[in-house]
């Protein structure tokens, strides 16, 4: 029998305090309170479309600004997906999406390689300085991929092939990654083993 592909992490600063539980081999059911409302909307995302049960309570100085409590959320989600990955044994290891929301189309790679790696394009000029909802900056968006990509030890590609609205577009970007994820994270009866010719990943 597999053993559970679980997580269950705390993380505790002067800026935030962040509890999350996962487990990759999920349904995609999840619980997200980060008290930053559009973040909470694409983590859900996430979990619905990577069918990872995700649970996160998060707290922080949002009064300053959001940046800190959706940096180390992201921080701590790549720590429990590394965690959870285990040795990767059996896994498919890559995985790849191309996920439309409306007039937004954003195509995700991921390679499960334990190097951290991370190439972000596409993004329309001035979405880094829209406020999506009020509150979320558009440039939050790659702050979290980079957070989730180097913490969890993944290789991502995330490219942006067209889109106008900021929210269809940061939705589409953390949906294409979930499905990629989904993929890559699978695991597959043909694989015995690591599946790298190093015999480590």
């Amino acid at each position: 029998m597999t053993e559970p592909r679980t997580a269950r992490l705390q993380r505790e600063t002067s800026e935030s305090s962040i509890e999350l539980t996962l487990d990759l081999d999920g349904t995609g059911v999840s619980d997200i309170q980060t008290s930053v409302p559009f973040y909470d909307h694409l983590l859900t995302a996430f979990a619905k479309h990577s069918l990872t049960d995700l649970t996160v309570r998060a707290t922080g100085d949002t009064h300053i600004d959001v940046h800190h409590t959706v940096e180390d959320t992201g921080i701590l989600l790549g720590q429990a997906i590394r965690q959870a990955l285990g040795d990767k044994a059996g896994i498919s290891r890559f995985g790849d999406a191309l996920v439309p929301l409306d007039e937004a189309l954003v195509q995700a790679v991921v390679d499960i390689s334990g190097r951290p790696f991370l190439v972000h394009s596409g993004e329309p000029a001035g979405f880094e300085y829209h406020l999506i909802g009020g509150h979320f900056t558009g440039s939050m968006v790659r702050h979290v991929f980079e957070a989730i990509t180097f913490n969890a030890g993944l290789t991502v590609h995330v490219t942006v092939l067209g889109g106008r609205d900021p929210h269809h577009i940061a939705e589409a970007e953390f949906k294409a990654f979930a499905r990629a994820l989904r993929q890559a994270k699978a695991l597959d009866p043909l694989v015995q083993g690591i599946p790298s010719t190093k015999g480590a990943l």
